[in-house]
């Protein structure tokens, strides 16, 4: 398990290849809220998403990367693996459920790497990297299992906590949970009076399911934001959840489209779905949080043509 220790020792390696993100607050987004709300912006990133900061860390601590790397991923995730495998000159191939977004295949094969979709849920591309991994001797990275990943990610957390360290609450959103398990480690640390909320659509919720029961779940994807499709929870991020966060949300992707419209026009800022996701959430509970001093983590900025057709045509 990822604790705080590693987070800090990941610190120096990422800052070598990724600057630090802003966080910034808006005025308007503040009224339109109610709270005073801090905006982390990961959209920035190389790849346009926080996760370049786990796959930087697990590729620098790989003992065995020259084999080259396999993982699979609705694009993100995939991303972040394929920066980094190229920083590192290691092969990498990436497996992609159907009906990939495509702007996020064209930036992992930019990158380098090798995209073969395959099967109709993350679950089934999960099955079919685990073959091709073996064919190929590649070592299978998942999306959520690597502790390295985990506290590449808690860098980013180390940032807002320093930023801000009067922090009420941090929103995060959901999709296999490396992130939220990240916040919930570097929070227990760094800031204990501060609580994580998770955010998941409510079309896709098997992490939420899995962390009210206590238990691993899988549920339908259903969702069409697809950095939050995934049908199965992990366990390691949900170990870390289940100890460390105050609270889980679900919110429509209706809402989520809302939010991202709310970013694009009060925060000058383009997110995809699951980058808008955690002011969905607080849009959901902000009677709640009203007055409150609230961050919400952009998580990704990849949103593709769908996307910017719904946001446009509203």
């Amino acid at each position: 398990m990822t604790d705080i220790r590693d987070v800090l020792q990941a610190r120096p390696l990422v800052a070598r290849h990724l600057p630090e993100t802003p966080m910034w607050s808006y005025p308007v987004l503040d009224a339109l809220v109610g709270a005073e709300v801090f905006v982390k912006h990961e959209n920035v990133q190389p790849t346009g998403a926080f996760k370049v900061r786990g796959g930087i860390t697990l590729l620098d601590r790989m003992p065995d990367r020259d084999r080259g790397v396999l993982t699979y991923s609705t694009g993100n995730h995939a991303q972040s693996i394929a920066y980094a495998a190229r920083l590192y000159g290691v092969p990498c191939s990436i497996v992609m459920p159907e009906s990939p977004n495509p702007a996020k295949v064209a930036a992992v094969e930019a990158l380098g790497a090798t995209v073969t979709v395959a099967g109709a849920t993350m679950v089934e591309a999960a099955g079919h990297a685990r073959e091709l991994a073996l064919r190929e001797g590649k070592r299978l990275v998942s999306p959520a299992e690597e502790p390295d990943i985990i506290a590449g990610v808690g860098t980013l957390y180390t940032e807002v906590f320093a930023a801000r360290p009067d922090l009420d609450t941090v929103f995060v959103p959901v999709g296999s949970g490396s992130g939220a398990a990240a916040a919930c480690v570097v929070a227990q640390a760094l800031a204990p009076g501060c609580r994580i909320v998770a955010v998941q659509s409510a079309a896709a919720p098997a992490a939420h399911d899995s962390w009210r029961l206590g238990e691993l779940v899988s549920r339908p994807v259903k969702t069409v934001v697809d950095g939050l499709a995934t049908g199965s929870a992990f366990p390691m991020p949900q170990a870390v959840m289940r100890d460390g966060l105050a609270d889980f949300v679900l919110v429509t992707d209706d809402e989520i489209d809302a939010a991202q419209r709310i970013l694009l026009t009060e925060a000058h800022t383009l997110a995809e779905g699951a980058g808008a996701a955690a002011l969905a959430g607080l849009m959901a509970r902000r009677e709640e949080y009203a007055g409150r001093r609230v961050a919400v983590v952009c998580t990704g900025g990849n949103a593709g043509p769908a996307e910017l057709g719904r946001m446009l045509a509203a």
